[in-house]
């Protein structure tokens, strides 16, 4: 795999593995930091303010913590990556599940239904200060759940730390998933094209 990121640096500024695989699947060299926010201080009406809101909180929360006037001075730039997902259930907005009980009637309600992502991507460019950040929106569809795999999932706890319980890549749940209209990367936390996308436009 060649690394595309000979004339740029990237902090990927977030804790999620998930992410991480995808960035390092696109061929990017990157080091890491969490934000450590207080996502539940921030609130939005629609899940797409939301995320956007979440993702530039995070970068700001990271930026605080990094030797700014360094990356001014250095020949390439860094860039920051921060990103958001929320999971939307019939219209209503669903962050990480608060225990066992609540992941639990969040996989119950996805079987024989469906479920939208919504994600951000913010960039961040430290050297020029510009910032560039969008959305997308996947559509998930599911088969039937059978009630043994939803405990089977809540007893691995996977599910309990991921916006709405959502894991579609997951060995047990994959079998049920019967349509995604959009990318399975983006559902998983940071859409490739979106991006790739945002990383140009920032440089």
């Amino acid at each position: 795999m060649e690394d595309k990121t000979s004339s740029f640096k990237i902090i990927l500024g977030s804790s999620s593995i998930a992410r991480r695989q995808i960035l390092a699947e696109m061929g990017y060299e990157f080091t890491l930091m969490s934000a450590d926010i207080d996502e539940k201080s921030i609130r939005k009406e629609k899940p797409e303010e939301l995320v956007m809101a979440l993702a530039e909180a995070k970068a700001e929360a990271i930026i605080q913590r990094l030797p700014v006037g360094d990356y001014g001075k250095e020949a390439e730039p860094t860039l920051l990556i921060t990103s958001d997902q929320v999971v939307v259930y019939e219209g209503v907005v669903r962050e990480k599940p608060a225990d066992e009980k609540e992941a639990r009637e969040f996989i119950k309600g996805y079987s024989g239904g469906h479920a939208a992502t919504v994600g951000s991507v913010v960039v961040t460019n430290l050297k020029t200060g510009s910032r560039k950040g969008d959305w997308d929106r996947v559509e998930i569809y599911f088969h039937e759940i059978p009630d043994e795999v939803i405990e089977k999932l809540i007893e691995e706890g996977t599910v309990l730390y991921v916006a709405g319980g959502l894991i579609i890549e997951h060995p047990l749940i994959k079998p049920y998933v019967k349509d995604v209209v959009g990318t399975t990367d983006s559902v998983m936390g940071l859409p490739k094209a979106l991006t790739e996308k945002l990383i140009k436009e920032a440089l």
